[in-house]
């Protein structure tokens, strides 16, 4: 397959997926004593259309990397960001695409991608515990980061109502006995 710039990825997938592309950079950093060049894009998408721009990445390279998914809360929603390589092997040539989703948290589902990438989902099943979002389709729903007896409508890295700050106890805030 051919290498394209990170600027052809960005024009590839607008032109695929067109008003569903919701923003888009290209972050440039240096890296190393040599100060090597390493583009870092960025694709927010619309979760209609995520999982098959997930797929499309694979005709970019048949097998991405996918590093990690992180996610955060971003007040109306939840933002999950799926961390890709490709061209990954080749020294200094790795291109790092991120995909953002935005979830509604009126509505946090998405769909898996466990079924495309394997990988994917203790990643997912960390999002489900720790951020309240639904994957949709997930092989393996059960709890794998908190414990069984932990509230089941409680997310540890939420803000909102649905987060744990009353029933985290501040240990700084307790007085001390004397």
């Amino acid at each position: 397959m051919k290498r394209l710039s990170p600027e052809e990825i960005v024009d590839q997938f607008k032109e695929k997926f067109g008003d569903n592309i919701k923003d888009s950079s290209i972050k440039t950093y240096h890296i190393g004593p040599k100060k090597i060049e390493l583009p870092d894009l960025w694709i927010t998408v619309d979760r209609s259309v995520f999982k098959e721009t997930v797929r499309y990445l694979i005709t970019l390279e048949k097998y991405p990397h996918l590093a990690v998914i992180s996610g955060y809360d971003a007040g109306d929603t939840i933002n999950l960001i799926y961390h890709f390589f490709i061209y990954f092997g080749e020294k200094r040539r790795e291109q790092s695409i991120n995909i953002v989703v935005p979830l509604p948290k009126s509505n946090p589902v998405v769909d898996t991608i466990s079924d495309i990438i394997p990988g994917a989902l203790i990643s997912e099943q960390e999002k489900q515990e720790m951020l309240g979002v639904k994957i949709k389709d997930i092989p393996k729903d059960s709890r794998v980061f908190i414990s069984e007896d932990f509230p089941e409508d409680k997310y540890p890295w939420r803000k909102d109502e649905k987060g744990v700050d009353d029933i985290a106890r501040n240990l700084h805030e307790v007085e001390k006995d004397e």
